[in-house]
């Protein structure tokens, strides 16, 4: 006499247990959220895409068109952290960070781009200045890091030598 017994512990068994553990949780999440139990992140301002800004080709211009060609004043209390020397130009690390209160903005703009303004950040009160980006670079040129506080304008600047174009 043969015994034959069946497992419901096998492979398709487990991937269904846990499509249906899966759908379970997508529903109870789903009648949460509906019913105002849990909250959904929502941003906290939606600001315009400055494009005109990202289009200008010179510092000034770019300035003018971000900023109202308010000009920065260099600041101790910006630190740019950017490698002295950059092997590949289509990644180069970047890191703005400041002490200064109230920061509204954040920009990084290289002169000897095709496009100057290179990045910008647009940050809700209260948020820390602490930004972390690669960028990429055409050549050799001065990265410099500006940061919107209080209404007044400061900046800080870097040469960051490029072996390898990354843009052009």
């Amino acid at each position: 006499m043969h015994t034959v017994m069946h497992s419901h512990a096998g492979p398709a068994h487990r991937s269904r247990r846990l499509v249906l553990k899966f759908l379970g949780t997508a529903a109870i999440t789903g009648a949460a959220i509906r019913h105002g139990l849990v909250a959904t992140a929502r941003a906290v301002q939606q600001v315009a895409w400055p494009k005109e800004a990202f289009e200008q080709k010179s510092e000034t211009a770019a300035l003018q068109a971000f900023y109202d060609g308010r000009a920065p004043e260099l600041s101790d209390k910006v630190t740019l952290d950017a490698p002295e020397i950059a092997e590949n130009g289509a990644v180069v690390p970047v890191t703005i960070s400041t002490t200064l209160p109230d920061v509204t903005s954040v920009a990084v703009l290289i002169p000897d781009n095709p496009f100057t303004l290179t990045a910008a950040y647009s940050l809700p009160a209260g948020t820390m200045a602490d930004i972390a980006c690669r960028l990429k670079m055409a050549k050799t040129a001065k990265v410099i890091a500006v940061v919107e506080s209080g209404g007044k304008l400061y900046s800080a600047e870097r040469m960051v030598k490029v072996t390898l174009g990354g843009c052009g």
